[in-house]
């Protein structure tokens, strides 16, 4: 697995991750807010399998 979320997109990601997960224990209450840790998850280990299949990199040290 090649890093392919930039520095910019994992700020962004860890952000969203945690407003989304904030969900579940404030605001609505609602179980949908764990969904949150995909972009948590993904901005941790540097990688996104979807950036993958579509052939999308913003990490500017990993193009080549």
């Amino acid at each position: 697995m090649n890093a392919n979320i930039g520095t910019v997109d994992k700020i962004l990601r860890i952000v969203a991750g945690l407003v989304l997960i904030s969900l579940v224990f404030i605001g609505p209450q609602t179980p949908w807010g764990w969904v949150g840790l995909v972009p948590l998850l993904t901005a941790l280990i540097n990688f996104c399998p979807a950036y993958r299949i579509f052939g999308i990199s913003t990490c500017r040290k990993c193009d080549s």
